[in-house]
């Protein structure tokens, strides 16, 4: 068992060592700066960590004098491990923690090489952006994101709170999951998505632009994490292949299916089994948790037409909340070829047609 020392219960008191200050490295660090939490950074790029330093997310490394309470690694998923090794051994009175998006292979290369699990964690924040390094950081991107820390068997309490108050500190939502099952889950609900959005995307090169001025709110949705980090997916979807893999196997059936169907569009039973198709879509997007993590809820939608000019969102907003009802959800799109804008604004079904009747009433142009 490794002696370490005792902290009380609560918060991270510091220092803490990040190694890595891209989007998310230095994201922490703002965010514990945020809260006085003295925070020391190293990353191989001097450029990267001059830019976290520059902007208040941390001093550099050098400057450290006292062991660190918790080393937070947010390195690229495919040196993780190395990393987070030399971090137990350099540092052995202090809590090791890593951030990569998968955990498994991670936690299998840790204990072949003997490492000291008693004093790591793996641990997932579900948050980020489509853009990346340390100027795209933010303190807050954590806050009411998920969280998951993924304790190993050889994990001491100690360390398991201080990757549980790190995540806290942040302002996230901690989950505790096994390895394994959490790479299972984020094959499902973050790694498929990017494998489908990626392909979706991929259609569109070479499509004239004129038929692109016709997408809408659907396109931009399904296509809109087709933006991210070509190098760090290549790691993630490695790192995880086999999970995502046996997702695929099953969506290439679904492909088949649907494919079969239409070479056969009025074939008997055709109409029937497109309907089931989307249906099961529906019935899986339904079991999505709804706002604040809450069971899913049906939300009803108006549309408001909006001038092109500054301050008529906020206009609109101020007088939604003069009426007393609150919006639950809010998406925007502009009308193609026209100097207006479409808000559509979601409520609680029973506020519907009150907003719609008061809206109308205050000069608003609504649309069902």
């Amino acid at each position: 068992m490794s002696a370490f020392r005792t902290h009380g219960r609560g918060h991270l008191n510091g220092p803490v060592v990040i190694v890595g200050s891209g989007l998310l490295g230095t994201s922490i660090g703002l965010g514990l700066r945020g809260r006085g939490v003295p925070v020391f950074l190293s990353d191989p790029s001097p450029t990267n960590q001059a830019v976290a330093v520059d902007i208040g997310a941390g001093l550099p490394l050098a400057r450290l004098d006292a062991e660190p309470e918790l080393v937070v690694v947010a390195a690229p998923p495919d040196v993780t491990a190395d990393v987070v090794a030399k971090a137990l051994q350099d540092y052995p009175a202090a809590v090791v923690v890593d951030i990569a998006s998968v955990k498994a292979a991670i936690l299998a290369d840790l204990r072949s090489r003997g490492a000291d699990l008693g004093r790591y964690v793996g641990t997932h924040p579900m948050a980020g952006r489509e853009k990346s390094g340390p100027v795209a950081a933010r303190g807050e991107l954590f806050t009411s994101m998920p969280w998951v820390v993924c304790p190993a068997e050889e994990t001491l309490p100690e360390s398991l709170r201080l990757a549980r108050a790190l995540a806290g500190d942040l302002g996230a939502v901690v989950s505790e999951f096994a390895a394994d099952e959490h790479d299972e889950a984020v094959a499902l609900v973050s790694h498929l998505p990017q494998v489908m959005s990626s392909l979706v995307a991929s259609r569109l090169q070479g499509t004239p632009l004129h038929a692109l001025s016709l997408a809408g709110n659907g396109l931009r949705d399904v296509t809109r994490i087709a933006a991210s980090d070509p190098t760090l997916w290549v790691q993630i979807l490695g790192a995880n292949a086999q999970k995502v893999v046996g997702i695929l196997h099953g969506v290439r059936e679904d492909l088949n299916r649907l494919i079969g169907t239409l070479e056969a569009p009025t074939a008997p039973g055709a109409r029937l089994d497109l309907a089931q198709l989307i249906s099961e879509g529906n019935a899986g997007q339904s079991r999505i948790p709804g706002k604040h993590g809450g069971p899913p809820q049906a939300y009803a939608w108006l549309t408001v037409l909006v001038d092109d000019t500054p301050g008529q969102i906020a206009k609109l907003l101020t007088e939604i909340g003069e009426i007393g009802v609150n919006v639950e959800d809010l998406r925007l799109d502009h009308s193609s070829g026209q100097n207006v804008g479409m808000v559509e604004i979601s409520v609680l079904p029973n506020k519907h047609d009150l907003l719609i009747e008061a809206l109308n009433d205050r000069g608003w142009r609504v649309l069902q």
